[in-house]
């Protein structure tokens, strides 16, 4: 990887650190997300304290965050002469730095949001995709963890048949769905034992 590219996957990286739950929540003085709840820094925790507006501006940060990473990449990479594989691996970056942001100790969120918005980068059809799925998901079981890891898994298949698999994207999404499936242990016990919050949960803890 040359010095550029380099320069490219480390701001992706940055980018991804900034967690917009913790963000949003100091700014409208609310409790810290990390400590209550699932412990998550995402928008469906933050969502547990009945503030829809913050839930609302950490789902929308974190998943433009994702899309700008993609998008600067492809719209300057190709002035250095790089390709999409520097645009696949900013990808990676900034969903790394979603779920292990060195601003805030490395402790961040499952990148639901994030992958979404990188997807966005990628195809739009693909986002849409994955969009519809999470949403019919959550209609109906109302829980979002289920809905996610749902729709994660499905994403290599949309790529599949969007993207095909000549482009460094659908390895991308396949590393993605691994990543965001595997952030998402812990809700997979849960559901296995019944213990899964849904959907608007409220927590006692509001901040």
């Amino acid at each position: 990887m040359t010095t550029t590219a380099f320069a490219f996957v480390v701001a992706a990286y940055l980018i991804g650190s900034l967690s917009f739950a913790v963000i949003v929540s100091k700014a409208m003085g609310m409790a810290d997300p990390r400590s209550y709840g699932s412990g998550n820094p995402g928008a469906t925790n933050v969502l547990r304290t009945g503030k829809k507006a913050a839930a609302a501006l950490t789902l929308l940060g974190d998943g433009l965050k994702g899309w700008v990473a993609v998008a600067l990449t492809a719209a300057f990479a190709p002035r250095y002469g790089l390709g999409d594989q520097v645009v696949a691996a900013s990808a990676l970056a900034v969903l790394i730095g979603h779920m292990w942001p060195v601003f805030f100790g490395f402790k961040g969120g499952k990148g639901v949001a994030t992958a979404v918005g990188v997807l966005f980068g990628f195809n739009v059809w693909l986002a849409l995709a994955a969009l519809a799925t999470w949403l019919f998901m959550a209609f109906v079981v109302k829980i979002s963890s289920l809905s996610a890891i749902v729709a994660c898994l499905l994403v290599p298949v949309y790529a599949y048949f969007i993207t095909g698999t000549a482009t460094p994207f659908f390895g991308t999404c396949i590393i993605i769905a691994i990543l965001v499936v595997h952030r998402h242990k812990s809700n997979l016990m849960k559901l296995v034992t019944g213990q899964e919050g849904r959907i608007g949960e409220k927590t006692d803890k509001q901040g």
